[in-house]
C-alpha cells in the first residue's frame, strides 16, 4: 500500500511538473511568437556575410547565417518559421512597429535603439571598402578625393559612418545592394562600402576588384526584437547565449564559409 501511495504521489508530481513546463513554454511562445509562427526578419543582398543573407539560386529562398539562426530559434520554440525579407537593417528596424516580424539580427547601432530592443552579439561585424578593378586607390585615405565615386547601402550603419567621414568624394546611397554591386563591376563606382564578409564575397565574383585591409567601422551583430517587447528580449538573449555556448552559431558560420569569423564572447 505504501509503495502504491508513493508511486501515485510521484506520478502526480511528475504530471504537475510536466503541466507546469508546458504552461511556461506556451506562455513563452505567446510573448515571442504571438501568431504561433516565428517571423524572423532577414536582410537579403547580393553577397553573403555573417549578417547578410543571399538568395539560393536553385530555390530563390534566402540562405545564410541569419537564416540558420532563425531555424534554430523556431526549433527552440517548436513553432513554424517564416522569413520576412528586407533590403537593409534600417528597413527591418523601421518595420518593427507594424507587427510583421518577431525576431531579427542586425549590426548594433545607436540610431536603431528607438525602434528595437538589442540583445547580445553573436559575431563581430567589420566594414571596409571594395575597390574597382584598375583603380589607383591603395588606402582608405585615397578614397576621399575629388572625383572619386563611392557607393554604400542606404539604411546601414556603414552608410552613416561613410557619410560622416567623406569630405571630397561623391557618395551615392543605393537602396538595392545588387545595383551597387553591378556598378562597381562595370567600373562606374570607384569604391563600395559594406561589411567585410560581403565585400570578400563580391571580390571573388568581380575579377580585378580588391578589398582594402583597413577597417572603417567595427561593431557586433546582435539579436533584436521590436521595441517594448521586454519578455521577448529576455528569451532572445537567452536563446543566443545558448546558441553560442552549444556550437549553433559556430556551425552556422562554418556552414556558410565564414570559418575565420570569431563567435562573440
Amino acid at each position: 500500500m505504501r509503495s502504491f501511495l508513493t508511486g501515485s504521489i510521484m506520478l502526480a508530481l511528475g504530471l504537475a511538473l510536466t503541466a507546469g513546463v508546458a504552461a511556461a513554454v506556451a506562455e513563452e511562445t505567446l510573448y515571442v511568437a504571438p501568431t504561433g509562427t516565428l517571423r524572423v526578419a532577414v536582410a537579403v543582398g547580393p553577397a553573403a556575410s555573417a549578417f547578410w543573407a543571399t538568395r539560393d539560386p536553385s530555390t530563390g529562398k534566402p540562405r545564410g547565417v541569419t537564416v540558420e539562426l532563425a531555424k534554430a530559434a523556431a526549433g527552440m520554440l517548436n513553432v513554424p518559421l517564416q522569413l520576412v525579407e528586407y533590403q537593409s537593417s534600417d528597413e527591418i528596424a523601421a518595420a518593427s512597429g507594424k507587427d510583421v516580424w518577431d525576431l531579427s539580427f542586425m549590426p548594433a547601432d545607436v540610431k536603431r535603439e528607438q525602434f528595437v530592443e538589442q540583445g547580445p552579439a553573436y559575431v563581430a561585424y567589420m566594414s571596409g571598402y571594395l575597390i574597382r578593378a584598375g583603380s589607383d586607390i591603395r588606402s582608405v585615405a585615397d578614397v576621399d578625393r575629388a572625383g572619386m565615386r563611392v557607393g554604400c547601402i542606404e539604411g546601414t550603419s556603414t552608410s552613416r559612418t561613410v557619410e560622416k567621414s567623406l569630405r571630397q568624394a561623391r557618395l551615392t546611397k543605393f537602396v538595392k545592394p545588387e545595383e551597387a554591386a553591378a556598378l562597381i563591376g562595370k567600373g562606374e563606382l570607384d569604391a563600395l562600402a559594406m561589411g567585410m564578409g560581403a565585400l570578400e564575397d563580391l571580390s571573388r565574383k568581380l575579377p580585378g576588384a580588391k578589398v582594402l585591409d583597413e577597417v572603417i567601422q567595427s561593431t557586433g551583430v546582435v539579436v533584436v526584437v521590436p521595441k517594448g517587447k521586454v519578455v521577448a528580449k529576455v528569451w532572445a538573449s537567452q536563446f543566443l547565449t545558448e546558441a553560442k555556448a552549444d556550437g549553433t552559431v559556430r556551425r552556422a558560420l562554418d556552414a556558410n564559409g565564414f570559418t575565420g569569423d570569431k563567435v562573440a564572447p
